[in-house]
């Protein structure tokens, strides 16, 4: 399944509406935000139809998955956009996020838990915006230049420190770019690794580097530790190889055209988060040429000043020293 899908579920007291465009979308929020409510509505129209007084408006079949046979169910299902709530304690098992990687639905989560095992996008995170009887959803964490940060700050920020998601080009990248502008820089060894990096952030300003596709269920941890530590920002683009697409280096009208609307090409059951996405269009563009991109080690086309300047020019928010 690819796609944006608008969502509105309304009766003659309430009316919610929202866009959908991922297979993993998170709706999180305190109690009495109306979440249990959205769930209660989408459960009376499939139980009851037409008699529920209840409307569901969308291009794709919109339903609620639960109860002990949900994998069974699941399993019939095709191209629908699914509701699931935190009290299927399920959804927190590597068993759930196999069966999510495999289908070819949209899941929409409700639930103020992190889920580790499924790579959902800090983009992709919402809580519930009331205003009378119309409700909508907003992103949990604003978007400042793709810049994450607990309280405002003056943008571009010129870091200190840079702490890199992981190894591989990504690393290989920013610790050339960090060597020759004499910035401090280490790999968090993953994203699990971030946490203990902005503990020991240190004084000046360090800005951590992950892949925003798939940071989400981080993202929490993240921002308290973001409250906690005001030097602390966060730099989250979809990840290392969209930035290079991003930049122009790589020819082709197709990527441009994908770049603008990636989940019309983005197929749910083939890519389990958009990272992976990009990464394989990026190798498969630039396979057999002088700019082969390979994720483990960066080529080093790619290190180049002219390339470098290039790919740096599309980080908006972040500025390395002259």
């Amino acid at each position: 399944m690819k796609g944006s899908y608008h969502i509105i579920v309304q009766n003659n007291r309430l009316r919610y509406e929202m866009d959908i465009r991922r297979n993993i979308t998170i709706l999180r929020g305190d109690s009495a935000t109306g979440k249990t409510t959205l769930i209660q509505m989408l459960t009376q129209a499939m139980n009851l139809g037409e008699n529920s007084g209840i409307e569901v408006r969308c291009e794709k079949e919109v339903r609620v998955l639960g109860g002990r046979d949900w994998k069974v169910i699941l399993k019939s299902l095709r191209q629908q956009i699914l509701f699931l709530d935190e009290e299927n304690t399920f959804i927190k098992s590597q068993e759930f996020a196999e069966e999510v990687r495999r289908s070819d639905c949209y899941f929409v989560l409700v639930t103020r838990e992190d889920l580790p095992n499924l790579p959902y996008a800090v983009d992709e995170i919402y809580g519930i915006h009331t205003s009378g009887r119309y409700h909508d959803t907003r992103r949990v964490y604003q978007e400042l230049y793709r810049i994450y940060s607990a309280e405002e700050f003056e943008a571009p920020v010129i870091p200190d420190r840079i702490v890199v998601e992981d190894s591989g080009a990504g690393y290989d990248f920013f610790s050339n770019v960090c060597r020759e502008k004499q910035v401090r820089y280490e790999s968090a060894g993953g994203k699990s690794g971030l946490k203990k990096k902005a503990d020991n952030c240190g004084d000046g300003i360090t800005v951590m580097i992950a892949d925003g596709a798939a940071i989400g269920p981080e993202m929490n941890e993240l921002f308290q530790l973001m409250q906690r530590y005001p030097n602390v920002k966060c730099y989250l683009p979809e990840s290392f190889e969209w930035l290079i697409l991003k930049s122009g280096l790589i020819n082709g009208s197709e990527i441009a055209e994908i770049l603008k609307r990636p989940e019309d090409f983005i197929e749910s059951s083939l890519f389990f988060s958009w990272e992976q996405f990009f990464t394989r269009l990026l190798i498969e563009s630039t396979s057999g040429t002088f700019q082969r991109y390979q994720k483990a080690k960066l080529n080093s086309y790619y290190l180049q000043d002219k390339i470098k300047k290039s790919i740096l020019e599309i980080i908006e928010g972040v500025k390395f020293s002259e």
